[in-house]
Order: structure tokens, then C-alpha cells, then sequence
């Protein structure tokens, strides 16, 4: 299903962050990808602020923000489910790309730290180094229990039930998942973007 933004969000921000609740809810095997941004559960609140907020700027929304980042912040809670499995592969690109002022990303690329530690979550990061001859960087996408795919594209959100077509997205995360590290050169690649 292809629903552009202004449908989903001709409510506000809150309505769009509050219409995926029921997924998320029953879903227990997350996997993300991401080469633009820092995924919302991994989000610290101000981040989430700013994101949204650019969001309402570019797309004219009403200002309904502080209601957004509450459901959002609501929904991370999650995160600490141990019924629930979370695996991210984010590109060394997300850690430098600034969002906010430089205590927003010093906050947020701390808060990444703590999330990588939690049992039921996997955190991996393809070093900007990598050999990308096979898996150039695509789309960020989620997959919920390897039955759908959502993708974020610039016009609208779409959403993907095809298993012949979740099978393309789950192969390529796999491959994506391969090009990244994980573990303590996770930590040190946070650390060198620490410092930057």
C-alpha cells in the first residue's frame, strides 16, 4: 500500500505516530535499516524533537509535535520487552549526520550506546569504508516479523506484503547486516563520532 505523507499525516504528527501503534504492538521481530537518520526507537527524546519538527516545518503540518514525541517516546518503551527482538544496521554516515545542535548528537549518540547494551537488541554499523560493490545503500526500511515491509520515501510511506517482495528486502538485510560490525567496534565507531 502506497499512502502519501500528506494523507497520513493531514491529522498531524500525533495521528501518523499513533496509526502504526497496533504493528508495533504485536510484532515481536524487528529489523531496521537506516542510512539517513537514527531510527525512532533508538531516538533520544530531544532528537525525536528535532526530527519532527523539520517534518512539520517542511510539510506545513499543524503543531502538534510535544504530542508526537510523547507517543514516540511511549513506544520505545518496547525497546525493553524481552518478548520482542530488535535488530538495526545503520550506515557510519547516520552517526555524522548532524540533527540538532551539537549536545542533541552528543546525547543521542550516547543514548545508542545504552541501547546497544540491552539483551534483546542488536545494533550494527557498516563502516563508511566498506566494500560496497555487491549492497550499495537503499531505502531505510523496517520489516515486522519478516511478513512486512515499511519504507520511507520522500513523498510517502509505503508498505510492502508480497513474500516474494519482503523476501527481496529481508536478503538484502541480511547482506546489509554482513557489511556491518558489531559489538565492541560498534562502541568505537560511536566514540570516533564522539569525538568529531
Amino acid at each position: 500500500m502506497y499512502v502519501e505523507w500528506r494523507s497520513m499525516e493531514g491529522r498531524g504528527l500525533r495521528p501518523a505516530q499513533d496509526m502504526v501503534r497496533p504493528l508495533w504492538a504485536r510484532t515481536k521481530d524487528f529489523k531496521a535499516y537506516s542510512q539517513n537518520l537514527i531510527p525512532g526507537p533508538l531516538q533520544t527524546e530531544e532528537y525525536t524533537r528535532t526530527v519532527l519538527t523539520a517534518i512539520r516545518e517542511r510539510r506545513r503540518l499543524a503543531d502538534d509535535v510535544e504530542e508526537a514525541v510523547a507517543s514516540r517516546v511511549e513506544k520505545q518503551r518496547m525497546l525493553n520487552d524481552p518478548a520482542k527482538k530488535f535488530a538495526f544496521v545503520l550506515e557510519e554516515a547516520v552517526l555524522y549526520r548532524r540533527v540538532g545542535p551539537p549536545g542533541v548528537m552528543a546525547e543521542q549518540l550516547g543514548h545508542l550506546v545504552k541501547a546497544a547494551v540491552l539483551p534483546n537488541v542488536l545494533i550494527g554499523i557498516i563502516p563508511r569504508n566498506a566494500d560496497r560493490s555487491l549492497v550499495p545503500p537503499v531505502e531505510d526500511f523496517w520489516i515486522f516479523d519478516e511478513r512486512q515491509v515499511n519504507v520511507e520515501l520522500v513523498s510517502a510511506y509505503l508498505t510492502v506484503k508480497q513474500k516474494r517482495e519482503v523476501n527481496l528486502y529481508l536478503d538484502d538485510f541480511r547482506r546489509l547486516t554482513e557489511l556491518a560490525v558489531h559489538g565492541g567496534p560498534v562502541f568505537n565507531l560511536i566514540a570516533d563520532a564522539l569525538r568529531f
